[in-house]
């Protein structure tokens, strides 16, 4: 402690200052980082509750005595906990859904209950239900659906419910598939309700599935999709994964169009009535015959009789024809394939020359008619509609360049955290200060007019001093007291330096150099020795 004592009264002002400085940063320092070293990394528990499903789940946790930590509408725990926690606070129902289901129903009684308040509960109940329905998604945050029913009023006739369904989504915009199947689940669940009559809002993608789709199937982005998808696997199959790029644009019908259609066709006529009609008709005549000369001899056939008859058949048929007539009424919705376009890129292979040069070998022109064969066949490829598939192999863009095989990871490729890097400099800005600003100025004895660091209250083999000055004795560093003059400007003789071959001549120089000085230095000390006495 004398020592220390003594080092501190040996510093000046300035020094002192930085040194307290420096000792105060080096103490806020370790507590900080022992502080960040003792606290564990805290991991995301829970995030976007609401108010009371979050303050239940921080009464939990405080009643089990874990650490948390609130960050605006997060829940942080420990990260080797925080699995565990889940699955526990589950089991005991939390987070609590403030969506209530069919569990409102239980709470009404038979007595004071009217209809009208069983009619609200029940459908605040199944929109309820509804809600927790959809929120088990795991694509789906948050839900609310709203179902408009006026079966209350007994004198509206065909009125056809309504419903609504306000969504936000856990990552991307609903898409339309999805908002499609929301909508068939609602209609299900309501009597009388239809899915066109279903409404679905994104939180971010604003209403999903409008009437722009009246077809109700797959618009064009998920049939390219879809196409593009199935032709990248069968693509990969061959090549690998990571070897195909594959891109499909569908141009589809987007106007609706109604046709009526009459046709007659003369050569077709078909008989729908045959008339018939025959009439016969006999006529017979007798009498006597005329006077005539013959009849006047005595030989003639005067007294003769004469007869005639005549007999006649006539006979009609009418026949009626109905010309061949086809009448067609065809609708045309949204949505048809006009033309399909398909893009296909494939990676090669890299051959090594024999001084280690590597070139692009693409794949044989039989191997991409194959695949371009397999492509057209997963697209429904048609020359006639116009649909046109383009398959190139090109080698694919390698920033890291060629190489012969892998990089090994290196001290530096391991992962750091960034609580780690915080610690880790912290840890390096400790030992800086420490280094500078404590250690150095400590051992380090000059510098800022600062005396030189001697004891005086040494030992005497030390500071052997007796009042003469003998050329054979060994000296102990000079030192001056706070009292008596300045004699900053003799230095600090470094005994220990390599340099001095000898470190008594150096000093016997010093003083045949400054006698004047080293005389009133010896005579403060004897005067100081008096007083002591």
């Amino acid at each position: 402690m004398q020592q220390l004592a003594t080092v501190w009264n040996a510093l000046t002002p300035r020094r002192r200052a930085v040194v307290i400085g420096a000792t105060l940063a080096m103490i806020l320092a370790v507590f900080g980082l022992a502080k960040v070293a003792g606290s564990p990394p805290m991991s995301l528990l829970y995030a976007g509750l609401e108010n009371g499903a979050a303050g239940e789940v921080v009464e939990a946790l405080e009643s089990r005595g874990v650490p948390y930590e609130v960050r605006g509408g997060a829940i942080f725990v420990p990260d080797s906990q925080r699995d565990a926690l889940r699955m526990t606070l589950a089991s005991e129902g939390l987070p609590a859904n403030s969506t209530q289901g069919y569990e409102l129903l239980d709470t009404l009684s038979g007595f004071g209950t009217t209809s009208q308040m069983f009619d609200a509960a029940y459908w605040r109940a199944k929109e309820g239900e509804l809600a927790r329905t959809i929120v088990a998604s795991p694509f789906i945050a948050t839900a609310r659906v709203h179902i408009a029913n006026s079966s209350a009023n007994p004198f509206q006739r065909d009125v056809t419910p309504s419903a609504s369904i306000s969504v936000s989504a856990s990552g991307a915009a609903i898409t339309p598939a999805q908002a499609r199947a929301l909508k068939y689940l609602v209609a299900s669940a309501v009597p009388g309700l239809v899915p066109d009559q279903v409404a679905v809002i994104d939180s971010a993608g604003g209403l999903i599935g409008t009437e722009d789709d009246p077809g109700g199937g797959p618009s064009a982005e998920d049939r390219a999709v879809a196409l593009r998808d199935r032709v990248q696997r069968l693509v990969e199959a061959r090549v690998g994964a990571g070897n195909a790029v594959v891109e499909v644009s569908v141009d589809t019908v987007t106007e609706s169009e109604s046709i009526r259609e009459r046709r007659f066709d003369p050569a077709g006529r078909v008989a729908i009535s045959t008339d018939t009609e025959q009439e016969s008709s006999n006529d017979q005549n007798s009498g006597s015959p005329g006077v005539t000369v013959a009849s006047n001899l005595p030989d003639g056939q005067a007294g003769g009789n004469q007869s005639s008859s005549s007999q006649s058949t006539d006979s009609r048929e009418r026949v009626n024809y109905e010309v061949s007539e086809t009448m067609r009424e065809v609708t045309r919705v949204p949505g048809a394939v006009r033309r399909l376009t398909v893009a296909v890129l494939v990676n090669g292979s890299f051959a090594t020359a024999a001084d280690g040069t590597q070139s692009f070998v693409p794949l044989p022109d039989a191997e991409l008619a194959a695949l371009r064969d397999l492509v057209a066949s997963a697209v429904g490829f048609d020359a006639a509609r116009g649909d046109e598939i383009t398959l190139r192999s090109l080698p694919f863009e390698r920033p890291e360049g060629l190489g012969t095989g892998p990089i090994e990871p290196g001290w530096f490729a391991v992962p750091l955290d960034p609580m780690t890097l915080i610690q880790l400099g912290v840890l390096a800005t400790v030992a800086l200060v420490l280094g500078l600003f404590v250690v150095r100025p400590i051992l380090s004895g000059r510098g800022g007019g600062a005396a030189p660091l001697a004891l005086p209250g040494a030992e005497p083999a030390q500071m052997a001093l007796t009042g003469e000055i003998d050329e054979g004795d060994d000296f102990a560093p000079l030192a001056t007291l706070g009292s008596g003059p300045d004699f900053g400007g003799l230095g600090m003789v470094d005994f220990d330096s390599p340099a001095e071959a000898d470190p008594v001549d150096r000093l016997r120089a010093l003083i045949e150099e400054r006698k004047t000085e080293t005389v009133e230095i010896l005579r403060s000390w004897l005067d100081e020795k008096e007083e002591a006495k």
